[in-house]
């Protein structure tokens, strides 16, 4: 699936690029990364900060392509890691750890599944190299 058949299907909008914005986003990923390290709060929020941060990135890389995904539609979190590949070059075995993290923080948010440290200190490490990752990929796009 390429970026021009999720937006034929409906998945993605067409939006111009924003370099303020895309910048607002990656600083803000940024921010959720700081609170995710703070070990004075639960797991459980560590991992949803770290996690906000990785939808954070994703969506910048979109929107750097001049995309967005529809959020009127259910899966556009799917949708972002989904992208990942074709926005900053991922490869398919990083969006599968990447969409195994989405799920556990749906089992978190919607079953109220425990958040381990593994877990934590995985979703971190995955967030940090997106970060990175966007940080060279969208620079050079700019």
């Amino acid at each position: 699936m390429s970026l021009a058949n999720l937006l034929k299907i409906g998945q993605l909008k067409e939006r111009p690029a924003d370099a303020a914005e895309i910048e607002r986003l990656l600083a803000a990923a940024r921010r959720s990364l700081a609170d995710a390290r703070a070990t004075t709060i639960s797991a459980e929020t560590r991992f949803d900060a770290t996690y906000r941060a990785i939808t954070q990135v994703g969506l910048a890389a979109l929107m750097a392509q001049g995309y967005r995904p529809d959020t009127n539609r259910p899966g556009h979190h799917m949708t972002t890691i989904q992208t990942l590949p074709f926005t900053l070059g991922i490869e398919a075995d990083r969006t599968i750890v990447l969409d195994t993290l989405r799920r556990k923080r749906n089992l978190a948010d919607y079953t109220g599944e425990d958040i381990d440290d593994t877990s934590v200190s995985a979703c971190i490490e995955q967030a940090e190299k997106l970060l990175r990752e966007a940080r060279g990929r969208i620079g050079k796009n700019k």
